[in-house]
């Protein structure tokens, strides 16, 4: 019950967070400054916090979908299977944002 919660909570950050993308790519297609703005207010830590907790709601809410697809096999519905699968899908969620972030700096040259 409380991963169904939790998913719905992560699916309405989620909006928030693509509206965070959309002033990015507006930024970009507009001018300069703009860009150089918005990067210089996602590059804060507040802005990187930000980041970082949309990019996990992005991963958790991913898993839980994925989660809600083996449901829809039938597979995975008793209780005690049930419980291992939403506690996969918070475990996994941590290590895939972690990840992604470490490939973002790497990429980035930061690390």
């Amino acid at each position: 019950m409380t991963m169904s919660i939790v998913h719905r909570i992560t699916g309405g950050a989620l909006y928030f967070g693509t509206l965070l993308v959309a002033v990015w790519l507006m930024a970009a297609a507009s001018s300069q400054g703009a860009f150089d703005w918005v990067n210089w207010a996602f590059g804060t830590w507040l802005g990187r916090l930000i980041l970082f907790g949309y990019t996990w709601a992005l991963m958790h809410h991913m898993l839980g979908g994925v989660r809600h697809l083996i449901w829809d096999t039938g597979a995975g519905l008793e209780k005690h299977t049930a419980s291992k699968i939403a506690w996969a899908t918070l475990a996994g969620s941590v290590p895939l944002t972690l990840l992604i972030w470490i490939a973002g700096y790497m990429a980035r040259g930061a690390l």
